[in-house]
């Protein structure tokens, strides 16, 4: 087959081990850097265009689109889809999972547990929303941030006002989350590809950290997941309608809570922690699911 990876850095570790686990099952791989393509939009005849040259005869199309360039990525994404190339993740899933706020209304909506969590635009209601989640302590979350970055725990009532109103007075969206205390800075990775677990592990922050990604300084280990945490892990990568997801996860008191669903989860951190093959797994995907030309994706947004 040939595939087009969508990468602005090929070099990335889970970029290199995509390509190298690709090339070895006999297969054309191709990255292409999303933000130097260019498209013509034309009715019945859609075209992608990559340095001067026409993208075509591609079978599939895996997305590793960089969140800060979400828009732009989706639409060379969902160009490739107009063009009957197979879709590791399509772009209308991508693009609820990269929407914070839209996420956890879905996963509310099909029953998934999550943790307690307000929005509000009023900034004169901020006594309410943080009596919503529970008091203080309370995560305050950008809508917009990623790897920990634009997450901040506020331990009183007074400092979780302020960082409200402050956030709210410069115009920037957030969400309020109750505090899982119990989960003790730990949190768990389950990588799920095409209604399967394939590998989890159990990260912890950093000391003094209660964040536990990896990029800030965590660890992590194996885990043994219980009946309700793979339950959850595969009924949120259902509901964002993802082939391939990293769902994060918090153990709480009331049971498995999910923190985020991630559409391009990085594969250092869980192959190394669990000796498994994840970029087989997702190539293997591939091959089992592309055909030329099978697919024209009919998600809506």
């Amino acid at each position: 087959m040939k595939i087009a990876l969508l990468t602005r850095n090929p070099k990335l570790y889970s970029h290199r081990r995509i390509i190298e686990t690709a090339e070895k099952r006999g297969h054309e791989i191709v990255p292409v850097d999303y933000l130097k393509c260019y498209m013509n939009i034309t009715s019945k005849k859609p075209e992608l265009r990559y340095m001067g040259e026409k993208l075509e005869g591609f079978d599939a199309v895996i997305p590793r689109i960089a969140a800060s360039h979400t828009f732009y990525g989706l639409a060379v994404q969902r160009q490739f889809e107009m063009m009957g190339v197979y879709p590791l993740n399509e772009s209308v899933a991508i693009g609820r999972s990269r929407d914070k706020l839209r996420s956890l209304q879905i996963l509310a909506r099909d029953g998934v547990g999550l943790p307690v969590t307000a929005f509000a635009n009023d900034s004169t209601r901020t006594d309410d929303l943080l009596g919503i989640v529970g008091g203080a302590p309370v995560v305050i979350k950008l809508l917009e941030g990623t790897q920990g970055i634009g997450v901040v725990l506020s331990e009183t009532h007074k400092s979780a006002k302020s960082v409200v109103e402050a956030f709210h007075g410069a115009d920037i969206a957030i969400l309020v989350q109750e505090f899982i205390k119990e989960a003790e800075g730990r949190d768990i990775r389950v990588f799920v590809i095409g209604r399967r677990i394939v590998a989890a592990m159990e990260r912890t922050g950093a000391k003094g950290d209660f964040r536990s990604n990896l990029h800030r300084g965590g660890s992590a280990k194996v885990v043994e997941l219980s009946a309700a945490e793979k339950a959850t892990a595969l009924k949120a990568t259902r509901a964002m309608g993802l082939n391939v997801a990293g769902v994060d996860m918090l153990r709480s008191a009331h049971g498995p809570v999910v923190m985020e669903v991630n559409s391009s989860p990085g594969l250092e951190g869980i192959e190394q922690t669990s000796g498994k093959d994840v970029a087989l797994a997702m190539i293997s995907f591939i091959e089992k699911n592309a055909r030329p030309n099978k697919t024209k994706t009919k998600g809506k947004g």
